[in-house]
């Protein structure tokens, strides 16, 4: 019985190698999505162009709009002589903020009344104007304690000391890469699956298959390994590549990370098997992965959190088993979340495994017969 299962899975390897199709499917995507997110998606703020109006003759301006000047994440666009000229700048999308300082602002520093500045932001992106606004306050944050210590002035009684755990740095890409080791997985592993049998039947040597003495169960196991494999090896590729290449930490165990990378390639295998089940070309199986992949991926956490959803969608993303990889993931990259913590997180993924295995067990028979 193994010795023929064997076989089976060799066939598929076979089969899967040869077609042209399946082949791009397995190296093109995932290279090309891995550069993408790698070096594209960042939450990082670098460039902040900006215009400055300055209506104050005194060196304490002065002094602040040069913080601006030479700040690394800052670059000035424009100088601004009157009102007028702010609008078109925004408007344009040529700054992204203007900084405005009025013409009391040496005189409010001098009397120890309130000195305003007035930052103009384009809200158009709410995350990016975020971003550029704690910027803004760190900038002057820093010239009210200058100011105050060489005036003989008082410190603020309360001052914030700010320590990021996990991710000093505060880098995006140290979220955004170990999430793709799991979104990566999870699309080579279904397309790979989800276009077995329908290929199968596209080519007209699922007829072929049927007069064979294997059983259902056993060519539903051959088709279910090379995914398995496949899934298995991307996911090892890209592991390195965040760690060798992105320079990501991986804190925590591999004997964890692999336990989770074997439930959810359980899962995800299953998924494309019911897929490829009820598929009957390679069109349909590649539209049905494809239609659980993308709200896989949006309810997964891998780029918003599943806590500011509303609360009937944080329910239906307990059946998504990307949902429960993510925490694995970044919990035993950044977190060194040990093997006894991520429990929880292993027995859903197994469930669900396990239910989407039968499901396509059933529909395989069904179909088969």
């Amino acid at each position: 019985m193994i010795s023929r299962i064997i076989a089976l899975v060799i066939k598929e390897f076979l089969a899967l190698l040869k077609d042209p199709k399946s082949r791009f499917v397995i190296i093109g995507p995932p290279v090309a999505q891995l550069i993408v997110f790698g070096y594209a998606a960042t939450y990082d703020l670098t460039h902040v162009p900006y215009a400055i109006y300055n209506e104050s003759p005194c060196a304490e301006a002065r002094a602040l709009a040069a913080r601006f000047r030479g700040s690394t994440n800052f670059s000035e666009v424009a100088r601004i002589t009157r009102d007028g000229q702010i609008a078109p700048l925004i408007d344009n999308r040529k700054v992204l903020l203007v900084v405005h300082i009025g013409p009391r602002f040496g005189r409010d520093l001098q009397q120890r009344a309130d000195a305003r500045v007035q930052i103009i932001l384009d809200g158009r992106d709410s995350n990016t104007a975020l971003l550029a606004m704690g910027y803004v306050r760190k900038i002057v944050n820093d010239f009210n304690l200058k100011w105050a210590t060489q005036h003989g002035l008082p410190r603020p009684f309360a001052r914030l000391v700010v320590r990021s755990w996990f991710n000093p740095n505060l880098l995006s890409r140290w979220f955004i890469v170990p999430g793709i080791v799991g979104l990566l997985t999870l699309v080579v592993t279904m397309l790979v699956t989800a276009l077995s049998v329908a290929r199968e039947r596209e080519q007209g040597t699922f007829d072929q298959l049927l007069v064979t003495p294997y059983r259902p169960w056993e060519i539903l196991i051959a088709k279910a390994v090379p995914g398995f494999a496949i899934g298995m090896l991307e996911a090892t590729l890209i592991i390195l590549v965040a760690i060798f290449w992105f320079q990501v930490p991986l804190m925590g165990s591999l004997p964890a990370l692999y336990t989770g990378l074997f439930l959810f390639l359980l899962s995800g295998i299953g998924v494309g098997l019911m897929i490829s089940s009820l598929s009957v070309t390679q069109q349909q199986g590649l539209l049905g992965a494809f239609m659980f992949l993308v709200p896989a991926i949006i309810l997964s956490g891998f780029a918003t959190p599943i806590l500011n959803m509303p609360p009937i969608v944080q329910k239906i993303t307990l059946v998504n088993p990307m949902r429960y990889f993510m925490v694995i993931v970044r919990g035993v990259f950044l977190e060194g979340t040990p093997f006894h913590l991520l429990v929880s997180q292993f027995w859903p993924l197994a469930v669900i495994g396990i239910a989407a295995l039968a499901v396509a067990a059933w529909l395989f028979r069904r179909r088969l017969y």
